[in-house]
């Protein structure tokens, strides 16, 4: 096993290192308060892809911002099983997209509508309208750490999500006490998220998420391939480190880590012990903030990469979602 940070021991009880703010839960409600008032203007697009099992739309709705949100939504074919069903919606990974539509048909074949958001500004639909004092270079996590914390680009993301959320527990045939979350990396990090600001959400399946325990990363020197915006940023902006603290203390209102304690739902966390991309210490991080039921599933020679048989494992953890009271 490769071991290049704590010892398991050490990480069941490691709390992170990354500075919350002050004001972090106001700065939630008033978020959430924000999104709430946002009109979402709901369209529904049936999609060219047909197939016998799965009724295919293109959803576009309004987010914070004014920003379109797209995200892909199959139903079971003709919504004829009777009564509301159960719901997942999924998170994809940084820089990518909402994927490909047959990847989602197994849980619509086992009754589930299925939601898969494309991220604002990212490889799918959704847009990203900008607007932010500072830097915009290298990526989205230090988008708007230079302007007012509202300005985050990443507390829109996380409000997309909950939105999302909300919308598909809205839908006629969704049983709103009956959806889970899922999504790897960044998708791991939004499943969390989702579940923390969306507190209805009953089963959240994150595996290695990212955007957790920023000040650890750093530390660690591993701010580098999806978190290397964070070194970029000190070269180009702080080379002389005068606003490390207060650097972290904003990333601090878009960490996981701090947001976890919000979580009601049921969560398995998949983990690769020897993942250098998102260090195993910051997956703890957040992981033990969580109060409600919850298990992680180790793979200890396993790095930020496929882990044989999670997938599998993740489905049947879902299907619970079809017999839940």
């Amino acid at each position: 096993m490769l071991l290049f940070d704590m010892p398991l021991e050490k990480l069941l009880t490691y709390q992170g290192r990354n500075p919350k703010p002050v004001d972090f839960d106001d700065y939630w409600e008033r978020a959430l308060a924000e999104m709430r008032r946002v009109d979402p203007r709901i369209e529904l697009r049936p999609s060219d892809f047909v197939v016998p099992c799965a009724d295919c739309f293109d959803l576009f709705f309004t987010g914070v911002g004014e920003a379109r949100i797209h995200a892909k939504l199959l139903r079971p074919k003709g919504t004829s099983r009777p009564g509301a069903q159960p719901a997942v919606l999924m998170f994809h990974g940084y820089t990518g997209s909402a994927g490909d539509w047959s990847d989602k048909l197994a849980y619509v074949a086992a009754g589930y509508t299925v939601a898969a958001l494309d991220c604002r500004g990212q490889g799918g639909l959704s847009e990203d309208p900008g607007g932010v004092k500072g830097t915009t270079m290298s990526g989205q996590i230090i988008r708007g750490v230079d302007d007012a914390p509202e300005k985050l680009l990443f507390r829109q993301i996380f409000l997309d999500t909950a939105q999302l959320a909300g919308i598909v527990m809205g839908l006629p045939g969704v049983d709103p006490a009956r959806v889970g979350a899922m999504g790897g990396s960044q998708g791991g990090g939004l499943t969390l998220a989702c579940a923390a600001l969306e507190p209805r959400i009953r089963l959240a399946a994150p595996m290695y998420p990212f955007l957790s325990d920023y000040m650890r990363v750093w530390e660690m020197e591993q701010a580098k391939s999806a978190y290397e915006e964070i070194s970029k940023y000190f070269r180009k902006m702080d080379p002389r480190h005068e606003r490390r603290q207060e650097f972290f203390t904003r990333l601090g209102y878009i960490d996981i880590q701090h947001l976890a304690p919000r979580i009601r739902a049921e969560v398995m966390l998949g983990i690769g012990l020897a993942d250098t991309i998102c260090p195993p210490s910051t997956q703890f991080a957040a992981y033990n903030k969580i109060t409600s039921k919850k298990q992680y599933v180790a793979y200890p020679d396993f790095g930020h990469e496929g882990l044989p048989g999670h997938a599998d494992l993740t489905y049947r953890f879902l299907m619970q979602l079809r017999t839940a009271g």
